[in-house]
This record gives structure tokens, C-alpha cells and sequence, in this order.
């Protein structure tokens, strides 16, 4: 099937799960403080849009996401190089990071708020803890995936291990971390909202809140709908950047000429 006929097909679906929804809402007559009917929050998106506060609130929370984002994934590349590169750090640095992802965020929270505030660096925060574990397994497990052969030949042939780093690890280990970021992206997402609940002065988190104190569950229904959109765009960022990174890997290589083979048919 042609892209075209692929993005046709996905719209005709979301359409027709839109108007089940809206079908069933009006035939069982269910309260819109239960579940609003799309008409509702369609109408709630063009209030909040007309009116600007969801775009602000969502410029807020995008550069929550996007610092958190950037700061986990510095955090998690250099600790897991660390990690990677030496079994005396994984001995002794490895159990403690194990255990301190294992603590739920939503407790570590408040502690968060009131150590760093209710500004943007909690968020930030909040954000960076959430998106750094699963970065720093993919970079642990990359760095290690290098052939040792191929280790041993450039060792033979009197290279430095920061030219082994860059030259032969770093490259072997690119596709796992390029994963880890697309997982990472979205915690950060993910912890900002979370941030947010506990106390923000802004963010669509805040939104939320405050919506759920008035009861209107079209207005949260939708500020969830701009989250999966924020959250489809920012994976498709990352997305973009795999692509562009890994145009020489044999994987990105076999799934571009998949795509592009089902494009060329009739």
C-alpha cells in the first residue's frame, strides 16, 4: 500500500473510533463529568486555543521537557561511559544508581519541589531523573557491544583506548543510545507533567490540576490530547535524528529500502 493510502487509512480510523465515541456517549446518555463526547472537547480546544492559555502553558512545559531531556542524557552518557569503561565503577557506582531508580519519582517529587522550588529547575530536575536510567543501560550495553577482535586488532595496531572510544565503541554503541533517546524524550515528558501535578506555577500539568478542581473533564481530556501530540512530535524529532545518524547502519539501511520498496508498489 501507498503512504497515501496508509495515511488515508489511518485517518479513516481515527474518524470512525471518534464517532463510535461520540455515538456511545450521546446513546447512553453518559455525564460529561464522566466522559465528555468529542464534540466537547473539540469545543474545549478551540476555548483554550482562542484564548492563548493552552499554548502557554505549553511552551512551559515543552522547555521543561526539552532542559530535563538535555540534562538526563548528558547525565546518563557520562555515567554510563563510566560505567562501561571500568567493572571497578560498575562495582561500586552501578547498585547505587540501580537503587535510586527504583524509588517511584512520584514520591521523589515533593522532595524535588522543595529542595529546587516551584520555578522551571524542579521541573527540569524532576524531568532529568526520569529520562536518565533507561539512557544509561542502552549506553552501558552499547559501549560493551564492540567486538573484542576488532578491539584487540586496533590494539595491535598501537591505538590509544580514547582513539577505541571514538573510533570503534562510541560508533558500535550510536544505535543503542539513539533507542535510549527515544525513550528518554518521552520521560522527560513524563516528568514534567508528574512535577507539575505536585506544584507549578505553570505548565499544561498545572492545567490539569486546575481543571480537575473546576470538574472540567472536556478542558482535561483536552490537555491530554496536546501531551500524546507533543509526545508524537518529539519521538519523531528523535526519529528524524536516528535516521540522519544512522544512515550507515545495515538495520536503518533495510528498513529505508522496506519503506521505500511498499512505496514503489502498485
Amino acid at each position: 500500500m501507498r503512504a497515501p493510502g496508509k495515511m488515508a487509512l489511518r485517518l479513516g480510523l481515527l474518524l470512525v473510533s471518534l464517532a463510535l465515541w461520540e455515538a456511545a456517549v450521546r446513546l447512553f446518555d453518559v455525564p460529561a463529568f464522566i466522559l465528555p463526547a468529542p464534540s466537547r472537547v473539540i469545543m474545549a480546544l478551540y476555548r483554550g486555543g482562542a484564548s492563548g492559555v493552552y499554548l502557554d502553558n505549553l511552551w512551559v512545559t515543552l522547555v521543561e521537557t526539552l532542559l530535563g531531556f538535555a540534562l538526563g542524557s548528558l547525565l546518563a552518557f557520562v555515567f554510563g561511559t563510566a560505567v562501561a569503561a571500568s567493572r571497578t565503577v560498575e562495582y561500586f557506582l552501578y547498585p547505587y544508581l540501580v537503587m535510586f531508580q527504583s524509588m517511584p519519582k512520584v514520591a521523589l517529587a515533593p522532595l524535588i519541589i522543595v529542595w529546587f522550588g516551584l520555578g522551571l529547575t524542579s521541573k527540569v530536575v524532576s524531568a532529568a531523573l526520569i529520562a536518565f536510567f533507561p539512557l544509561l543501560v542502552n549506553t552501558i550495553v552499547g559501549l560493551r557491544s564492540a567486538d573484542e577482535d576488532h578491539i584487540d586488532l586496533m590494539r595491535s595496531l598501537a591505538a590509544t583506548e580514547p582513539q577505541i572510544f571514538w573510533m570503534l565503541r562510541l560508533p558500535a554503541a550510536l544505535p543503542f543510545i539513539m533507542a535510549g533517546l527515544e525513550v528518554a524524550m518521552v520521560f522527560s515528558l513524563i516528568g514534567a507533567i508528574v512535577a507539575e501535578f505536585v506544584g507549578a506555577e505553570h505548565g499544561l500539568g498545572m492545567l490539569i490540576e486546575s481543571m480537575n478542581f473546576s470538574m472540567d473533564v472536556a478542558g482535561q481530556f483536552a490537555v491530554l490530547f496536546i501531551l500524546g501530540l507533543m509526545g508524537i512530535v518529539l519521538n519523531g524529532v528523535i526519529v528524524w535524528i536516528r535516521r540522519r545518524v544512522l544512515f550507515w547502519d545495515p538495520s536503518q539501511k533495510s528498513a529505508e529500502m522496506e519503506v521505500s520498496v511498499k512505496g514503489g508498489r502498485l
